[in-house]
């Protein structure tokens, strides 16, 4: 699951369950005392959190997270990661993640959590591919690449399979790579919307001859995902396609968009 769309699920969730207005924070009362549950101090540290006031949010969240909540321990792990509204530590967000997946492994996809989950999931891979420095945790890719795993494979995470295609592509320590895993993976999270993985299959099915090469689905997936490019880090979006469009005949280029254009339909229709 990507990251903005944990975002918009924790929003859902304030939406459908509203915060009771007699849990408003009390400065002089302790956090256990502000809200009846930890649940409450989940709604009422989002809350805070959307309205700015970050501080507010930490110390509710931090009280929902200590007493079991994985929607908070996922946000406090974010909040962490990025630095945002608490300092950077790389460290306790890695903590929050590993908590989540230690407690919740085995939670049913289907589940409300589930989302959390599997983002946790998908983030601790993530701080295994570099490692965080100065602490214990060390790169190893192999151990990112089983998390990856159970991610893409028990809760479909299309964060997970592209990430995991991205591994297949590289070849991890002492494999070769393999284009066909790594075109299963990018399949399922392209067919799903992930625009970088859209972008990273129509990449290898235009260009590489280690597959069987479709130069017109491959140019399809790299017209998809160009629109949703954006910055510096997408700038090889950009540029795999502009280079398709280029090598591509005309017959290829207007097969191409026209099958972008039917997915976008099917796409936005799906909504």
């Amino acid at each position: 699951m990507r990251k903005t769309n944990a975002i918009f699920y924790l929003a859902g969730v304030l939406a459908i369950c509203p915060l009771n207005s007699s849990l408003a924070f009390d400065p002089g009362a302790s956090t256990e005392s502000r809200a009846t549950s930890p649940s409450e101090a989940f709604r009422l540290g989002a809350r805070a959190y959307f309205a700015g006031n970050k501080e507010k949010a930490v110390d509710a969240l931090s009280f929902a997270a200590a007493n079991g909540v994985p929607a908070a321990q996922w946000k406090l792990g974010r909040m962490y990661a990025d630095g945002d509204g608490v300092a950077e530590d790389d460290l306790k967000a890695f903590e929050y993640f590993s908590s989540i997946a230690d407690q919740h492994a085995d939670d049913s996809p289907g589940s409300s959590q589930a989302p959390y989950v599997a983002s946790a999931f998908v983030a601790l891979g993530s701080y295994y591919l570099t490692g965080i420095q100065n602490t214990a945790v060390k790169p190893n890719v192999r151990r990112a690449r089983e998390i990856f795993t159970y991610a893409a494979s028990y809760f479909g995470n299309a964060d997970a399979q592209y990430n995991l295609g991205r591994l297949y592509l590289a070849g991890a320590p002492g494999d070769d790579p393999d284009p066909h895993m790594a075109a299963r993976w990018l399949k399922l999270a392209a067919s799903k919307g992930h625009y970088e993985a859209q972008a990273a299959l129509g990449e290898l099915m235009f260009f590489e001859d280690t597959i069987a090469k479709n130069r017109v689905r491959g140019l399809m997936w790299l017209t998809v995902a160009m629109p949703r490019a954006h910055g510096d880090k997408d700038a090889w979006i950009v540029e795999a396609q502009e280079r398709a469009f280029s090598l591509a005949n005309e017959n290829e280029r207007r097969r191409a968009v026209m099958l972008a254009q039917r997915w976008e339909k099917k796409d936005i229709a799906s909504r």
